[in-house]
């Protein structure tokens, strides 16, 4: 039944060579030439095809069509045969031993004679089961010899057309699969440059953002070295100052009027020592939040790069879904 549907769509397909998805009665004459029936026989065909009358064929009408058309074939193959089974030699009747050796002799001819038939037509590459055509071509040849010939063109023409469809669905698959070899190659050499550019894009923003965090480190080096050094002449300043006090307080036994200068001039060191102070106290916090900006802004540089890193390989991720998809 397989085989039949196959060869039905395949004979659909040699009638609307324009592909229209449907057979018109211009479709069918213009095979006339290569079949063994008549314009008359060709339109009865077409009729009994036509199930709804709307002169055309669509595919389903067609194949079912010719399946039906099959069917009773075979079934009128097996009445056939029953036929000739049930007829049975009368009483007054004796086998002739002569009869039964030119039977056998004529059975084997015509089997040597189909399997030539079969071998010149190819048809073993293109049937997978010859009995049904077997069938039809003996009793062809059995009641209606002079339409063999017809038969036998037929199925020239037939097997000519689907050995030259199946050279051409080969052809067409060879180019195919050189196609998609092409593509394949083209595709992978799109992926390998893909992949040199995004490493590459990628080592030059981390050299780039490498860069920036150095120059901004060195600056902030440079600042801090600068707050140190104002911080040990504070610290110079303070020691001096104690020291001017230690030497004043040393002279307390002199005179009041020196003691009273040195009390003065003791307070206004006090002062200069607690302005100083103050001052040492507000570069000290200062060099702090030098420290704690630096520290925060080497984890922010280094919480950007995680995040950039991770953002170029769900970029890459993507891009190689894409490529798989594309495959």
């Amino acid at each position: 039944a397989l085989t039949v549907l196959g060869k039905a769509q395949e004979f659909f397909q040699i009638c609307d060579l324009e592909g229209k998805g449907f057979v018109t009665r211009q479709d069918m004459q213009r095979l006339h030439p290569e079949l063994p029936l008549s314009l008359e026989e060709l339109e009865k065909v077409f009729v009994t095809l036509d199930a709804d009358g709307n002169g055309s064929l669509t595919p389903k009408e067609f194949i079912s069509g010719l399946s039906e058309f099959w069917k009773a074939c075979q079934f009128l193959l097996e009445q056939i045969a029953l036929k000739n089974d049930m007829v049975q030699p009368s009483e007054g009747e004796t086998a002739s031993p002569v009869r039964c050796e030119e039977t056998v002799s004529g059975d084997e001819d015509e089997e040597f004679q189909f399997s030539n038939l079969m071998d010149r037509l190819g048809a073993k590459k293109v049937l997978d089961d010859e009995s049904d055509v077997k069938q039809l071509w003996l009793q062809l040849r059995k009641e209606e010899p002079h339409l063999l010939s017809n038969f036998e063109e037929f199925l020239v023409r037939i097997f000519s057309q689907l050995q030259e469809a199946d050279n051409e669905k080969n052809e067409l698959e060879c180019a195919l699969k050189k196609k998609i070899a092409a593509y394949d190659e083209e595709i992978q050499h799109l992926y390998e440059e893909m992949e040199q550019q995004i490493k590459k894009e990628k080592e030059q923003f981390l050299l780039k953002d490498t860069e920036r965090f150095q120059s901004y480190s060195r600056e902030l080096e440079c600042k801090l070295l600068s707050k140190e050094q104002e911080l040990e002449q504070l610290v110079q300043k303070q020691k001096r100052l104690e020291h001017q006090c230690t030497e004043l307080l040393s002279g307390k036994e002199e005179t009041k009027v020196e003691n009273t200068k040195l009390k003065l001039t003791n307070q206004e060191l006090l002062k200069d020592l607690e302005r100083t102070s103050h001052e040492l106290s507000l570069a000290q916090q200062q060099l702090q939040v030098l420290q704690e900006e630096a520290s925060r802004l080497s984890e922010e540089k280094e919480m950007e790069v995680y995040r950039v890193t991770e953002t170029l390989q769900r970029e890459k991720s993507g891009l190689l879904k894409q490529l798989d998809f594309l495959r």
